[in-house]
């Protein structure tokens, strides 16, 4: 036992879709209460109905991650109602995630916005809960490509390694608080991000299986979670290179 084998409130950002939802569905269960922020509310309400099925308790918030005062005042809100015992900061985007749906992609400006602002945005209000109580488990999904800077993405690998190094600092930061702090980085993960691409994906896993895969190693509060290792190996690889 790590003390973040059973977490009770859980506030998951962009839980509409992808890993999000699958998530949100790995941690469904009776005893359980999800807080579920996301941008598209027919796609929430779609992914909380999955949720109470499963026995869990859920309340939802149409919610824009760049937005830090709005943030604030739902996880504070939230934090002072049920006291939240993990956070996942997963609100993501790529530059192809709106193209596809859309005749324009995200800006570099956008996705920085998204990515990292976001992140800082959602981890930083829950922190001072946690802090006070010296309790508390954070987690920040970054990327492999957050190891190397690919021509075709370079504001998504920016992106991801400022929050992958941000959670790196954290978590040493307020290790002898009783906060744990972990940083997930996944390879090719089926989701609408990864529906907008056009070229081949190697090792590309599940939603459900990496979120299995996620939700068990947070239970042991590591450092950094990475999968899968092939893929872990060749981008450590290139990066050296």
């Amino acid at each position: 036992m790590t003390g973040y084998d059973n977490p009770r409130a859980i506030l998951i950002t962009g839980a509409s879709s992808g890993i999000g939802c699958a998530l949100a569905l790995a941690y469904a269960a009776p005893g359980h209460h999800l807080l579920l922020g996301g941008r598209d509310p027919a796609r929430l309400d779609a992914v909380a109905a999955r949720v109470r099925d499963a026995g869990a308790s859920c309340d939802l918030r149409v919610v824009d991650v760049r937005h830090r005062d709005e943030m604030a005042n739902w996880v504070q809100m939230v934090d002072d109602q049920t006291p939240l015992d993990l956070v996942i900061a997963n609100a993501g985007v790529s530059a192809g995630t709106r193209k596809k749906h859309t005749a324009a992609s995200w800006s570099d400006a956008d996705i920085f916005a998204t990515n990292v602002d976001g992140v800082v945005n959602t981890v930083a209000p829950a922190l001072a809960g946690m802090r006070v109580r010296k309790h508390g488990q954070i987690a920040i999904m970054s990327s492999l490509a957050s190891f190397r800077a690919f021509r075709d993405a370079p504001a998504y690998c920016a992106s991801k390694a400022a929050v992958r190094f941000y959670g790196a600092g954290l978590r040493r930061a307020h290790a002898r608080e009783g906060i744990g702090i972990s940083v997930i980085c996944p390879g090719f993960v089926r989701s609408p991000m990864t529906d907008a691409n056009d070229f081949r994906m190697p090792f590309l896993v599940e939603t459900d299986a990496a979120a299995k895969r996620i939700r068990k190693r947070l239970m042991r509060n590591p450092a950094m979670i990475a999968f899968p290792l092939p893929m872990y190996l060749a981008v450590r690889m290139l990066a050296l290179f």
